[in-house]
């Protein structure tokens, strides 16, 4: 048996949004980029980096920084690349298929299947919701129960 067959957990962290936060951005082209937030995060919203700085804690497991600056310190240490904005570092494309050849086995005859059982009921916050669970529903077909 399959452990997501017993345990089921949602958790809903609240990070702030995109235009709430400073970040590092690696676009298509692989070209780092580096923004700024826009506006500060409503209530108990926070930044990515602090909400898991301070759950590492609550883990036993501190994490080595306790600001942006310090993350990013760490961060360029691990992969300089990273450091080096509005840039775009070279790719080895020939050698990458040259290593994609090499790995060996045989391709099963199954098809692509999609992982997403039910698109509509994807996330925590989509499955508390009433107005997906009947777009689920009015996907597969079925009409819902009214509520009692």
């Amino acid at each position: 048996m399959h452990l997501d067959v017993l345990f089921r957990v949602d958790v809903i962290l609240p990070g702030a949004a995109y235009t709430e936060k400073s970040g590092t951005y690696v676009n298509t082209e692989g070209r780092v980029q580096m923004a700024n937030r826009a506006s500060f995060p409503p209530g108990d919203a926070r930044e990515d980096w602090a909400i898991l700085r301070a759950l590492s804690d609550v883990l036993g497991r501190r994490l080595p920084f306790d600001s942006l600056a310090a993350l990013r310190r760490t961060l360029y240490q691990a992969h300089p690349h990273l450091a080096a904005l509005d840039e775009i570092a070279p790719g080895d494309a020939a050698g990458a298929v040259r290593a994609l050849a090499a790995v060996e086995g045989t391709p099963g005859r199954e098809p692509f299947v999609s992982p997403v059982k039910d698109f509509y009921l994807t996330n925590p916050i989509a499955r508390a919701s009433r107005v997906m669970a009947e777009c689920s529903a009015l996907a597969r077909g079925r009409v819902l129960e009214a509520a009692e």
